[in-house]
């Protein structure tokens, strides 16, 4: 499974439009396999999750997104966890592998 987590200095961000990177994590059953910082296209709307679904991620998680992200993720299967609050990708990573991620919210304000 491939995991997306929008990061500002290595930390999950409460806006995902606004990342500085990309956490992607690849994980085998319930064990992180790697984990890297990918640098994102220029924002623009609908890149980001073109982008990603290029990258064949699986799962987002994030604080906040806009609905026509949301939108565009759901259209190419990938499950989009939102309204988390904090963490280091690979706690949230395996917090959703042991059905602990805890989500609200929307952080997003548009």
């Amino acid at each position: 499974m491939k995991f997306a987590v929008p990061t500002l200095n290595n930390e999950l961000t409460a806006h995902f439009g606004h990342c500085e990177k990309f956490a992607i994590i690849e994980t085998d059953n319930s064990t992180v396999t790697k984990e890297e910082f990918v640098t994102p296209p220029v924002h623009q709307p609908g890149v980001y999750p073109r982008f990603l679904a290029d990258m064949g991620v699986d799962v987002i998680i994030a604080g906040g997104m806009g609905q026509k992200a949301q939108s565009l993720f759901a259209a190419n299967n990938i499950q989009v966890c939102i309204g988390v609050a904090e963490g280091s990708p690979r706690e949230l990573v395996q917090q959703y592998l042991e059905n602990n991620l805890t989500t609200g919210q929307n952080l997003c304000d548009h």
